[in-house]
């Protein structure tokens, strides 16, 4: 069984087209059919449900589906193995927003020199979205907020650090709950896992807001209070008084409304040398 047919399988189930499938291996949806069919061919049974331009999984393709990824993760994982100098291959990592302009960039810096034949890929997200990739293997890691819940029994989880809510605002403020509740305010998202923690504090605080918007990007946030629109509650993430450094920060330092930022890896990604390569540099990041 050819693990190239595996893969383009894989792409085509989790972008929901052979045309988006071919689009994302540089091939033509020709040649995706023919891989997909040679697989069907030797598995006797088919594994592709075509309506009109969409395709998905097969219940006989769902069945094996998780020992599929193994095998391609696997086989994808012996070059590495081989290597004995330096890991090699690719890293699919995903990242939410604030960490691309503070962390990431230092530890992409890192591996430059400790591991030059390593091909990061780059995934930006939402936690939730993020998490929803690794549990499919889209990704091979994922660095996004502590979930609200207990992780899948399939994912391992390695706390990094805290980052403390806290008020941002133009004006400097010796009382947090009256600067909320006198100024317009911007809401972070309450849906997003971050967001949840900021409003659990306006519920405990008993502080009644009529939101300006709500909005799941702290970096506009930022700017929107930078213009002098509004204060919001957000975390004191690294990098946010490079974004806005005339705002003034004033922390909430109780752990309870800490947002907790977190690795996640999968057990069974076959990429285990890449990811301990990466653990190193974000460590030394």
């Amino acid at each position: 069984m050819d693990t190239r047919f595996l893969h383009s399988l894989i792409v085509v189930i989790e972008t929901g087209s052979i045309a988006a499938a071919a689009r994302r291996q540089n091939l033509t949806a020709a040649a995706v059919s023919q891989r997909v069919k040679s697989l069907e061919n030797s598995l006797g049974c088919d594994l592709l449900s075509r309506t009109g331009h969409s395709a998905k999984a097969t219940q006989a393709c769902l069945r094996i589906l998780p020992r599929l990824k193994r095998i391609a993760a696997e086989v994808s994982g012996i070059a590495t193995d081989l290597d004995n100098q330096q890991p090699s291959g690719e890293l699919r990592i995903g990242v939410i927003s604030t960490l691309l302009s503070g962390l990431l960039p230092r530890c992409v810096q890192y591996l430059a020199g400790s591991a030059p034949k390593l091909l990061l890929q780059i995934v930006p997200g939402t936690s939730r979205d993020l998490y929803q990739q690794l549990q499919q293997q889209q990704i091979d890691l994922a660095i996004l907020v502590q979930p609200p819940f207990k992780p899948a029994k399939v994912l391992k989880s390695e706390f990094l650090f805290a980052e403390p809510l806290a008020l941002i605002s133009l004006q400097p403020s010796s009382a947090i709950n009256n600067s909320i509740s006198s100024q317009p305010f911007i809401a972070y998202d309450k849906s997003a896992w971050g967001g949840a923690i900021a409003n659990s504090y306006l519920i405990d605080q008993q502080i009644n807001v009529a939101p300006l918007c709500e909005i799941d990007s702290l970096e506009s946030i930022a700017l929107m209070v930078k213009l002098g629109m509004g204060v919001s509650l957000v975390p004191h993430w690294q990098g946010l008084q490079d974004l806005a450094n005339n705002l003034y920060i004033s922390p909430i330092n109780e752990a309870k409304y800490h947002r907790n930022i977190q690795l996640l890896t999968h057990r069974q990604s076959g990429r285990e040398q890449l990811i301990a390569e990466f653990k190193r540099a974000l460590h030394a990041a």
